[in-house]
């Protein structure tokens, strides 16, 4: 895992794609912050860029750093969460534009694996987490599952957890409005 983790960082740094196992199902990831590397994302994917993609970020302490306010209700969310959590907020600043929805909204997961906790949190930016599939295809529940355009479409391929054969799961989707309203999206 650590050599893994040290791989991502640098390619990360570089501007190039990354394709790991998150707290859910298996990602393609890149900087958040950097427009060219969320492009690249895309582009492999042939989705359409008005689609907004999520992010993972590595503790509720640094939303305010990508948020314009923070509702305290997420803070109490993702708390209690039970089962992987993507929250989307509106306002959200310091990251790609073309991360971003309607009224600068971007979904936000905080995860709670070993693997992503440590790769967000040496990283220090938002890492963008899209499904490693090809738009419009079934998420990938395995890494056996993954196409192969999507495999030889990135930078680096985690070794870590390829192997597991356990059939994960997309995370909970809430838009958080900044009034505390909220809408349960999946």
């Amino acid at each position: 895992m650590e050599e893994d983790i040290k791989k991502c960082i640098q390619v990360l740094r570089a501007g190039g794609l990354i394709l790991y196992p998150t707290d859910t199902i298996w990602g393609i990831g890149c900087d958040a912050t950097n427009a060219e590397a969320v492009k690249k994302i895309y582009d492999l994917k042939k989705r359409a860029d008005s689609k907004a993609l999520i992010v993972l970020l590595d503790h509720v302490d640094h939303l305010d750093h990508y948020v314009i306010d923070v509702p305290e209700m997420a803070r109490e969310l993702v708390d209690v969460a039970v089962k992987p959590l993507t929250i989307i907020y509106e306002g959200a600043f310091n990251v790609a534009k073309e991360l971003l929805g309607e009224n600068d909204s971007l979904g936000i997961r905080i995860p709670h694996d070993e693997f992503c906790q440590q790769l967000c949190e040496r990283f220090g930016k938002p890492i963008v987490s899209t499904s490693a599939n090809m738009s419009g295809e079934p998420s990938a529940a395995t890494f056996a599952e993954i196409s192969p355009a999507i495999k030889g479409g990135v930078d680096y391929v985690v070794k870590y957890r390829q192997d597991d054969s356990r059939n994960h799961q997309a995370s909970n989707i809430i838009l958080l409005r900044s009034d505390g309203t909220f809408k349960i999206i999946r």
